[in-house]
């Protein structure tokens, strides 16, 4: 942590930079004045909010709209999603070529940015030489639908990484802030690219090719946990008894699939290490047994937690990875 201070102690040399905050919207009107608010409260204030609503039929697009005539030119423009899902509405903002910055920033609208959320990502971003991928995450301080604080989010310890990436996504979206490299792995990928949730396909795509993901220790958003959030926090003895509902019924092993498909568009982008660990992985799902676990054991997957690891494995002997 303490490169990250004394990054953040540095002098900005060459101006602040351009943040893109994409921001997915869809019926949010109980919360997204909040979230609005948070931006305006930024200590690194070199930001514009693409919005992209996703159909909403409440007072969502009313909202942004007083924000965007209250708020200066430029700061907050109004889109239209592909109403296809939140990971699509997401991918649209990404392969949008009209949305030009030096970073970009994922944003629920049901959250509140802790005032230097930017600011830290940012100084950390800077440090990554600019044609590398890289990508910013953390933790998150969880709060209920009255933003008052119920707990953190996990603080994980191993180092991001593609096996690691295979099957977890450390970090939620709402966290993660990265660069124009790690932006167009992901556009040559492309829109139409089925995955499962745009958190998890930035980490694996990052990792996969090559770049730097830093994990920060420091909560810098209230992630708020209510009835109509799309994904809450998955962490938890429910929650973990909800992964092996779904493990046991084949959902993990499912998207798996879906991600290897994904990473195909990619193939030539991956490092050779990344690459293997791939293979070793594909082709271990297809084996009997014995072989199979020899060669996840072999390929390197990995969950963050010694608990997740066993799950993983009771995942692989009934093969539903």
């Amino acid at each position: 942590m303490g490169g990250l201070v004394d990054q953040l102690n540095a002098k900005n040399v060459g101006g602040p930079a351009k943040v893109a905050i994409l921001l997915g919207t869809y019926n949010g009107q109980q919360y997204l004045a909040e979230q609005l608010d948070s931006f305006a409260i930024q200590t690194h204030d070199n930001w514009a909010v693409w919005a992209s609503d996703d159909g909403s039929s409440d007072a969502t697009r009313t909202i942004l709209e007083g924000y965007q005539s209250k708020w200066p030119a430029g700061r907050l423009s109004l889109l239209s999603g592909p109403k296809a899902g939140f990971e699509a509405n997401f991918l649209a903002l990404i392969c949008n070529k009209n949305i030009e910055a030096d970073y970009y920033a994922y944003s629920d609208q049901d959250d509140i940015w802790e005032a230097e959320k930017l600011e830290r990502a940012v100084h950390w971003l800077k440090s990554v030489p600019s044609d590398m991928p890289a990508l910013y995450c953390g933790r998150t301080r969880l709060v209920d639908g009255d933003n008052k604080e119920i707990g953190l989010s996990p603080l994980f310890s191993r180092p991001p990484c593609f096996a690691n990436a295979l099957i977890q996504s450390i970090a939620g979206g709402n966290t993660m802030v990265f660069n124009q490299a790690a932006r167009a792995l992901m556009q040559v990928a492309g829109q139409q690219c089925s995955i499962i949730t745009h958190d998890w396909w930035t980490y694996m795509v990052v990792t996969g090719c090559g770049g730097k993901v830093f994990y920060d220790e420091v909560p810098t958003l209230r992630y708020r946990q209510h009835g109509a959030n799309v994904i809450g926090m998955n962490d938890g003895w429910r929650a973990r008894f909800k992964r092996l509902g779904m493990q046991w019924q084949g959902r993990f092993r499912i998207w798996n699939n879906v991600h290897i498909e994904a990473l195909g568009r990619l193939d030539s982008r991956l490092t050779a290490e990344n690459r293997e660990i791939l293979r070793q992985f594909v082709a271990a799902r297809k084996m009997s047994l014995l072989p199979r676990l020899f060669n996840l054991n072999r390929s390197g997957v990995h969950r963050q937690t010694r608990l997740g690891n066993i799950g993983l494995l009771a995942a692989a002997i009934f093969n539903k990875v």
